[in-house]
C-alpha cells in the first residue's frame, strides 16, 4: 500500500514500526516473565512460557504486518505445509543476511514453534531483550575455551552438563532451535578467503549442530532443513527497510535426525565427529544444489 514512497522514507517509516512494535511487545512480555521468575511452581512457569511465546507470536506478526504494507516483495515458499506447531525441531539454514531472520520467523509464524537460538551466557544482560530472552527459555551457555580446559580439567563437560540442564525445560514446551551451521552470514569475500567448495554457501561448521544434538538429542524429534535465495542478491538491513527485497525464495525440507547422532559426546568421541562432519556435509551438498537450481529457475523466468 505504502510502497509507493520514496526507498529511504519507507526505511525510516519500518525502522520506527520495528522499534515500536518491539518496545510495546517486550514491555507486554515482561509481566508474565517476572511472574515466571518469581513463583517457582512448574505448572505456573511453564504456563507463563506459553503466554509469553504468544506475545512472541503477535510481535512477529506485527513485524509482518508493516512488511506487507510497505513491501512488494514476491515470497516463494514451499514446504512449510509440513511443519506442525506440536513437535521438537532442530532447524538448519544458510545464512545471507540478516533478513533470513525476519524471513524464517514470518514463514514459520505459528505454523512451528517458536525459533530459538543458543545463546553465550553473558547475553542475558542485555538490556531490555536479556530478561526477554531468559523469559522465552533461549537456552543460555557457557563454553570454555580450550586453552581454559587445559588449565582446568575438572571443567571438561560442565559446559554440556549446564546447558542440558537449560534444555530441560523444552521437555514441557515445543521448541525450534534454530542453527546458522555456516556461522556468519555469506560473502563472496568470505568464500574465497575459506576456498569453500560449495558454490553458494560457506563451509559448514559441524560443532554447534553437534552441540544441539548432544544436548538435546533425547527430545528432537525432526530436522528442518530450509533453503533460502536472493534473486535478486542478499539485500541488507537497510535495502530490507526500505523495501528493496524484490523477491525471496525459501524451500523448507522436514526430515528425520539419524538416531546414532544423538546424545553423544562431540568433544571426547572420534567416530561422532566424523559421523556429524559427514552427515552436515551431505546436507550442505545438496542445499548447494539447491541454491543453484533456485537462482537458475528465477533467471529463467525473469
Amino acid at each position: 500500500m505504502l510502497s509507493f514512497l520514496p526507498a529511504p522514507v519507507i526505511g525510516v517509516l519500518n525502522a520506527v514500526l520495528l522499534g515500536i512494535n518491539t518496545l510495546f511487545w517486550c514491555l507486554l512480555l515482561y509481566i508474565p516473565t517476572i511472574l515466571k521468575l518469581i513463583i517457582p511452581i512448574h505448572g505456573f512457569q511453564v504456563l507463563c512460557t506459553r503466554v509469553i511465546i504468544a506475545i512472541s507470536e503477535a510481535w512477529v506478526a506485527c513485524n509482518t504486518g508493516w512488511m506487507a504494507l510497505t513491501h512488494n516483495t514476491r515470497w516463494d515458499v514451499e514446504g512449510d505445509d509440513q511443519l506442525k506447531r506440536e513437535s521438537w525441531y532442530l532447524v538448519l539454514s544458510n545464512h545471507q543476511s540478516w533478513v533470513d531472520i525476519f524471513a524464517m520467523q514470518r514463514v514459520f509464524n505459528k505454523r512451528a514453534p517458536f525459533l530459538k537460538f543458543f545463546l553465550k551466557q553473558q547475553l542475558i544482560w542485555v538490556p531490555v531483550i536479556g530478561l526477554a530472552w531468559w523469559g522465552l527459555d533461549f537456552p543460555f551457555m557457557k563454553r570454555y575455551s580450550r586453552e581454559y580446559l587445559v588449565k582446568h580439567p575438572e571443567k571438561r563437560g560442565e559446559d554440556l552438563k549446564a546447558t542440558r540442564r537449560a534444555c530441560e525445560k523444552f521437555r514441557y514446551t515445543p521448541v525450534s532451535v534454530m542453527n546458522f551451521v555456516e556461522g556468519t552470514r555469506f560473502t563472496q569475500a568470505k568464500h574465497d578467503k575459506q576456498k569453500s567448495s560449495y558454490t553458494h554457501l560457506l563451509t559448514p561448521k559441524a560443532g554447534g549442530v553437534a552441540f544441539v544434538l548432544d544436548a538435546m538429542g533425547d527430545s528432537i524429534q525432526k530436522l528442518v532443513d530450509v533453503t533460502i535465495a536472493y534473486p535478486d542478491g542478499a539485500p541488507t538491513f537497510w535495502e530490507f527497510l526500505c523495501g528493496r527485497l524484490p523477491s525471496i525464495r525459501m524451500r523448507i525440507a522436514v526430515k528425520p535426525v539419524p538416531a546414532y547422532l544423538k546424545g553423544r559426546d562431540y568433544a571426547s568421541d572420534a567416530e561422532h565427529r566424523r559421523n556429524v562432519k559427514e552427515w552436515v556435509a551431505d546436507l550442505w551438498r545438496e542445499k548447494d544444489e539447491q541454491v543453484d537450481a533456485l537462482l537458475t529457475e528465477a533467471r529463467a523466468e525473469s
